[in-house]
């Protein structure tokens, strides 16, 4: 089976699928930029002389705007043509936008804190205090906990929404809920979901790349199912999905991550999640 790894660059995750693919496999890593589209007396996607079953997404394209959207079309284009492509292009669009996944969760009855997407000043400010006065600002695209801030201060929050309008930006206003500093991290694989309680004694957030300690976990059903839910939502094959609690035990799902990592989870639980993740593709692609 040869299966195009897709991405900017080859890194950690790219090196552990291929140590477990073995022979098994055929793993090419293939950058954004090698993609090329013929459009005529037959249409098609390519990537150098190769042909693969099955294209893995491993990373969002970078670049300029046409750069980008040429990336998603040929991506979509691809799929569309015959190879299986995981996740699929429209799944990636909504999954990388945090107000467009946020609205198809809560749209399939997923729980979520509530959020203000918006692009003035007063809008913003008018949010801040709607939502409690103690609000996280996220850029709208990015991950690992960058760009975030929480802010509960007026002239705090009226600096942060105007240098966000200033330079052209969303402001993205949710409102901040206790967690205790810890959350959980599921992995969705098709059906499966793995999981990762992380805790961060020093800061409200709680990705490992900010310092987290990761611990296993067994999800229970129901955060199986709320995983599953925000993966359909999506339309995602293979996803990241965080859980928050609050003080009273009530869970929300804060995002969710259509180019998930693994390497902290498949350490706390001493799981082979590339294993997993080929079976899951091999699998796919018969059934394709």
């Amino acid at each position: 089976m040869n299966i195009a790894v897709l991405g900017n660059r080859p890194n950690w995750h790219f090196e552990d699928l291929v140590r477990a693919a073995r022979s098994d496999y055929r793993l090419l890593f293939v950058r954004w930029s090698e993609l090329l589209a013929r459009v005529g007396v037959a249409e098609s996607v390519s990537a150098g002389d190769d042909e693969f079953d099955l294209v893995l997404v491993r990373g969002m394209p970078a670049g300029s705007l046409e750069q980008v959207i040429f990336a998603m079309d040929a991506l979509s284009r691809w799929q569309a043509t015959g190879t299986p492509v995981v996740n699929a292009a429209k799944s990636l669009e909504a999954c990388i936008d945090k107000y467009l996944s946020l609205a198809r969760m809560h749209h399939a009855g997923v729980p979520v804190p509530d959020t203000m997407v918006c692009q003035t000043v007063e809008q913003a400010m008018a949010g801040f205090e709607e939502l409690g006065g103690d609000v996280v600002i996220k850029p709208l695209f990015g991950g690992e906990g960058r760009g975030m801030v929480r802010v509960s201060d007026p002239e705090l929050a009226l600096r942060a929404c105007r240098t966000i309008v200033h330079l052209q930006g969303i402001v993205y206003l949710q409102r901040f809920i206790d967690h205790g500093n810890e959350d959980l991290r599921l992995l969705v694989i098709g059906q499966q979901v793995l999981g990762m309680r992380r805790v961060n004694d020093a800061d409200w957030r709680t990705n490992a790349s900010r310092g987290a300690v990761c611990h296993p976990y067994e999800p229970d059903d129901a955060a199986t199912t709320l995983a599953l839910q925000t993966a359909r939502s999506a339309g995602a094959e293979i996803a990241g999905v965080d859980i928050i609690q609050d003080t009273v035990g009530r869970r929300f799902v804060l995002e969710i991550n259509g180019v998930p990592g693994w390497k902290s989870l498949a350490a706390a639980n001493q799981t082979d999640v590339s294993a997993l993740i080929l079976s899951f593709l091999d699998d796919l692609s018969v059934s394709k």
